[in-house]
């Protein structure tokens, strides 16, 4: 008998040494079937990701990082008929809808309920990272368990975790404390500056022109929103000011540091591990077991809403949609997500915005699409 070994698992079957050519051709055939096996469960493990829309990391729920990873060209396992295109469309604006109305929904627990940014932010984390974790469970378990087991990934996850999901999720809610809805997700799409600078300094070239015009309407706007118009004076609380510049450079580490993570375990894995990391992390010095106010059923449903719609529920449909339009169209229709927080901070908090902060909102979009657009 002569033990052969098939596929990378290692399995040995035995042969009689009689037939050492047929035995050859058995290990040839059972490699090759093996193989295929796991090439066809791999495929459908990626298949499952895509349709969960999970090609880019957004643990800031930041429209303009999902677009910046994705293609310019709708992906190509969808059909390309103008229903599916509406479909599409309807997706990606309902995804930033839901961001920006998320914004507004933690304003009025804030506000109303006294809650503070770091009770919202350690719940949402910790029950958002779990049902990013049960889907992937069931769309990508390979994955998940994989990166479960390495422990050199679990060092790479928890830095990802604080870096790019707490810093980032505490600094959002704390310049909507300081100032409003609208105003605090239009200074996080500055984040795009900082993954401008990055990118200049890692190739070692110069913004092209495009890059430059973004970057001075970006300052542009910014100084309108700080001063009203009156650059004589602050109209913007400065601490309202310096969370938001912090915000949008902790979203900018996002669409650089968990690359190799993504790549390698998938979208769904990387946030479910990370929201939960750092939700954990916050847990013993937040305790909102003890310090929690008092809530009644509309301050639950609030917090339902910004856990499973406004923040599991928007990545899904703003992903789903982006896939099926490509990224150009995706940049557009992502304001809705700006736009959205404006108009519910107006009509629930009653916040007011001068005619300042409407051009500087302006500016600022067209940066995003300077900036996003990619050459054909």
């Amino acid at each position: 008998m002569v033990k052969l070994t098939l596929g990378s698992d290692g399995r040995a079957v035995d042969l009689p040494t009689s037939e050492n050519v047929s035995a050859e051709n058995v290990s040839a055939e059972n490699a090759s079937a093996e193989n295929a096996s796991i090439n066809a469960e791999s495929r459908a493990e990626s298949r499952a990701e895509q349709q969960t829309g999970s090609q880019t990391f957004d643990a800031s729920k930041s429209a303009a990082q999902a677009i910046a990873s994705t293609p310019d060209r709708p992906n190509p396992a969808f059909n390309h008929s103008t229903n599916a295109i509406l479909i599409g469309i309807l997706l990606t604006l309902l995804g930033g809808a839901f961001w920006g109305a998320n914004a507004t929904v933690s304003k009025i627990l804030m506000s109303t309920y006294h809650v503070t940014p770091l009770q919202i932010a350690c719940v949402r984390q910790i029950a958002a990272g779990i049902l990013f974790s049960i889907t992937a469970a069931a769309c990508t378990p390979r994955k998940l368990t994989g990166a479960m087991k390495s422990g050199r990934t679990w060092v790479s996850m928890a830095v990802t975790g604080v870096v790019c999901v707490l810093l980032t999720q505490v600094s959002y809610l704390c310049t909507i404390d300081w100032t409003n809805s609208g105003t605090a997700t239009v200074l996080q799409s500055l984040n795009l500056l900082f993954v401008l600078v990055y990118a200049c300094l890692h190739t070692r070239r110069v913004p092209t022109m495009r890059e430059t015009i973004g970057v001075v309407l970006a300052f542009a706007g910014t100084a309108l929103m700080a001063t009203g118009g009156n650059l004589s004076s602050l109209s913007l609380p400065i601490m309202g000011l310096l969370w938001g510049l912090a915000d949008a450079a902790s979203t900018a580490a996002l669409a650089i540091m968990p690359v190799k993570l993504i790549a390698k375990w998938g979208n769904l894995t990387v946030n479910g591990i990370t929201f939960i990391i750092s939700g954990l992390i916050m847990l013993p010095f937040v305790r909102p077991w003890a310090t929690m106010p008092q809530l009644d059923w509309r301050a639950l449903a609030l917090f339902t809403f910004t856990v499973v719609a406004g923040t599991f529920g928007a990545y899904w449909l703003f992903l789903e949609g982006i896939m099926r339009v490509g990224s150009v169209r995706g940049t557009l229709l992502g304001a809705s997500e700006p736009v959205t927080a404006a108009i519910t901070a107006v009509l629930f908090t009653g916040a007011v915005f001068s005619w300042a902060d409407f051009v500087g909102f302006g500016l600022i979009f067209i940066m995003m699409i300077l900036l996003c657009k990619r050459a054909d």
